[in-house]
């Protein structure tokens, strides 16, 4: 029997399966509360109305954990529960106006499409090797620092000014998150790998 699981699973689903539609709106629900709990996280910047967060990290890590579609029902759940009311914006923030009508509407915005695409390349096998990894995060962040500048820049009506406080402080940030996906995406699979194998044995 072959334990090495099927390029088409990612981690989670592959640990969770078989996945019934129980564990997959549990697996939906939990990350986008995971998300909600990272927005807490929220460091204010003086010259910026955008807080550095450990928003994105979560995001990026349901897509590529959790796969293109359950990923981005997850960030879609997160969504809908912070503009129905819920304190899960970044540093408690809550409500229809603070998604659709705030200098950081264009990241929030984004977090779906961010996480199906981080999703579908983990699908691809993307997740199970470190430069590949670092690919398939980076190009997810990069969705969300592009969609946060397009909305800042009719924000503020200045690209430029919308680069300097939107994109340019959060860019060494977002090398350390990927950095850390990196490594930890293909440790899980050696892990999973390695239990299977060992249960295998058994």
């Amino acid at each position: 029997m072959n334990t090495t699981f099927a390029r088409t699973e990612t981690l989670m689903t592959t640990a969770f399966a078989p996945l019934d539609w129980v564990r997959s709106l549990s697996l939906v629900l939990g990350f986008s509360l995971l998300t909600a709990l990272a927005a807490q996280v929220a460091i204010p910047l003086p010259w910026t109305p955008v807080p550095i967060t450990g928003q994105t990290f979560a995001v990026l890590l349901t897509g590529a954990l959790l796969g293109s579609r359950l990923g981005a029902l997850a960030l879609i759940a997160y969504l809908f529960e912070g503009a129905i009311g819920l304190p899960f914006f970044a540093a408690g923030g809550t409500g229809p106006a603070r998604l659709l009508m705030s200098p950081t509407s264009g990241y929030l915005l984004s977090y779906p499409a961010a996480a199906f695409l981080t999703g579908m390349l983990a699908e691809r096998g993307w997740d199970k090797r470190f430069l590949t990894a670092a690919a398939a995060i980076g190009l997810g962040s990069i969705v969300i620092l592009l969609s946060g500048w397009s909305w800042l820049s009719i924000w503020t009506g200045s690209s430029s000014h919308a680069w300097t406080i939107g994109v340019a402080p959060f860019i060494p940030g977002d090398i350390v998150k990927i950095l850390l996906a990196a490594v930890a995406l293909p440790s899980g699979w050696a892990i999973l790998n390695r239990i299977g194998h060992r249960n295998h044995v058994k």
